[in-house]
């Protein structure tokens, strides 16, 4: 099968993530993937925000970006149907984007079966988040597309709600949960030997992993620390950046802890797993209630220990008592409560880190399994003569 696949994304951060593992699990499926996107910003480091485009966004006039994107979609067009000429394939997956109809565009002229991958609801998302100057072209831009896939794939059940509430069809909708590629973690330290590489041995440590904002919470877990006796072990471990770094630090200084809190800033993809390998409890703190949050998986095919949040996006994949301890999300001691029971109680925490490791295979969360669901999807929507 040829597919071409979209997007337009330049950011090297969880995005850019799903977006290789995907057409990697495709293409050792045995399957073409004709790639058109932006240039790869391979001169990037991991967690960058994508360079020029994001300074754009950051000094141009909100309505002039917005346009400028739309305006984006011509060369796009032009683009894909040069692609679709030179190497006729059999279908289009694009991954959503707001102001970006171009997929559409070419699903209708050149009449290829299209899936769309949604990560997000964008229009909601930047409404709340950025502020949207042209509202009513943006919402616009996110129905079209979203009504004119033939199948539209939301990475959780929560989003396909979202979806639906557009009015696209339930026999059009997929949820297809973000996943991990087992390779990364077959040849991953134990806890103990992970521990020692990190300086960290004799530590009970918590840990985090991923782009460090205000509301995760995390400044809840450094305060509970500054409360613990002298000779506690508890030690949080931060792998990864964020606008929240710097506040935490000086929490931590401020309360006397410094020593007993680290980050070790952006660190490669390939050396995360090593890291998350260390901890003995894993915190999955706040999240958007859409999400489908790539360290979840991380966490849950090492083997942790996980504290998240009882919300129903996360509940798709954890069951609180059984694979994880859940903690309501409203309560401002929840997560600190949740952290707690699991550092008092060694044998609940083992019991939790057995069970999530089964999580992956039970539930099939790997990017390989969605690559496969993504080619039945497409072997349904190819017409018989353009499958052969």
């Amino acid at each position: 099968m040829k597919i071409l696949y979209h997007h337009r994304t330049r950011s090297k951060d969880g995005q850019y993530v799903h977006i290789e593992e995907m057409i990697g699990a495709l293409r050792e499926l045995g399957h073409e993937v004709i790639v058109v996107a932006p240039p790869s910003g391979d001169d990037e480091s991991f967690g960058s925000d994508g360079g020029l485009v994001a300074r754009l966004k950051r000094h141009l006039p909100q309505f002039f970006y917005e346009l400028m994107e739309l305006a984006y979609s011509l060369l796009v067009y032009r683009r894909l149907s040069e692609a679709v000429k030179e190497h006729r394939p059999d279908c289009l997956y694009e991954r959503y984007n707001l102001f970006l109809p171009a997929g559409v565009w070419i699903k209708k002229r050149y009449g290829l079966p299209m899936l769309l991958e949604i990560n997000s609801p964008i229009f909601e998302e930047r409404a709340r988040y950025d502020g949207i100057a042209l509202k009513a072209l943006a919402r616009w831009s996110q129905q079209y597309a979203w009504r004119n896939a033939d199948a539209v794939l939301p990475v959780t059940e929560v989003l396909a709600n979202i979806v639906a509430s557009y009015g696209v069809e339930r026999s059009r909708i997929s949820v297809i949960h973000n996943g991990i590629n087992a390779r990364h973690f077959e040849h991953v330290p134990d806890t103990r030997e992970a521990k020692a590489a990190l300086g960290l041995q004799n530590r009970l440590v918590l840990g985090f992993t991923g782009f460090v904002r205000d509301w995760h919470g995390l400044d809840k877990v450094v305060d509970m620390i500054a409360k613990d006796p002298p000779q506690s072990e508890r030690h949080l471990l931060v792998i990864g950046d964020g606008p929240a770094r710097q506040a935490l630090e000086k929490q931590a200084r401020d309360l006397n802890v410094a020593h007993r809190v680290s980050f070790t800033g952006v660190i490669g993809r390939d050396q995360v797993a090593r890291h998350v390998a260390a901890f003995d409890i894993a915190l999955q703190p706040a999240v958007v209630p859409y999400a489908s949050p790539l360290k979840l998986f991380e966490y849950l095919a090492l083997g942790k220990a996980i504290v998240g949040p009882a919300q129903p996006n996360i509940e798709e994949i954890l069951e609180d008592g059984r694979n994880a301890v859940l903690f309501d999300p409203n309560r401002p001691d929840g997560l600190p409560q949740a952290i707690g029971r699991l550092c008092e109680d060694g044998a609940l925490r083992e019991r939790m880190a057995a069970n999530a490791a089964r999580v992956i295979g039970e539930k099939q969360l790997t990017w390989q399994a969605n690559a496969e669901r993504v080619t039945a999807l497409f072997s349904r929507l190819i017409p018989p003569m353009a499958d052969a």
